[in-house]
């Protein structure tokens, strides 16, 4: 049977090699035709938020359950006596100084990421990443207390029910004006939904964080 498999190796690298491939189409009126109907300069945010919003949905609430499934399955274990952390200061003050600038780049990704490259997900994995720098160097109670004490847990099941909301406006057709095209508020529904989408990333992350931490420790 070995050399069945040669022979179709043989078949296939010359086809690739001697066959030519359909002409490809070019790029620009395609690029040119999502910025015209989405109001926004950035292309790939138009594709995500507009043309395949109906797949964009069903990624966010893949998500939402991916973090439900991790709180339930680690449920029936044993929560750690202790955790591990970095306690020397300079590892401190980098990491502090690391959340600073993420939590910054979260907010300009959040905002801006219609008008330059970015989005609400890459928003959302910078707001992440932010925690678990901050997690990485506190007291797992602090950062706990902190979580519910704003009601984090609340804030991220309403915007993901927000953002499925607004997501199904959309598809229905009741699109909110586009703006004026560059500026910040243009897209109508797209810069809503990305800031939505970062802040259900980001506190999704922070209860992953926190489950994980509360059960397999940090170090």
């Amino acid at each position: 049977m070995i050399w069945l498999y040669g022979i179709a190796a043989v078949l296939l690298l010359v086809k690739m090699l001697m066959i030519p491939t359909l002409p490809a189409v070019p790029t620009i009126p395609i690029v040119e035709t999502l910025v015209n109907q989405s109001a926004i300069p950035n292309a790939v945010t138009a594709v995500i938020l507009c043309n395949r919003l109906y797949d964009t949905i069903f990624e966010v609430v893949v998500f939402t359950l991916a973090i439900m499934g991790a709180q339930y399955l680690l449920s029936n274990e044993k929560p750690l006596g202790h955790v591990s952390r970095f306690n020397d200061q300079p590892s401190i003050v980098l990491a502090r100084f690391g959340a600073t600038i993420c939590s910054l780049v979260c907010i300009e990704l959040a905002l801006r990421g219609h008008l330059s490259p970015g989005g609400g997900f890459a928003a959302g994995v910078a707001g992440g990443t932010a925690i678990g720098l901050v997690a990485i160097t506190s007291a797992p109670e602090w950062l706990e207390s902190i979580y519910r004490r704003f009601h984090a847990a609340t804030w991220e099941k309403i915007s993901v029910i927000v953002f499925i909301l607004c997501g199904a406006s959309l598809l229905m057709g009741a699109a909110l004006p586009a703006g004026r095209f560059g500026t910040l508020l243009s897209g109508g529904w797209i810069p809503w939904l990305n800031i939505l989408i970062a802040l259900k990333v980001a506190l999704g992350s922070w209860a992953a964080v926190l489950t994980f931490i509360r059960y397999r420790g940090l170090l």
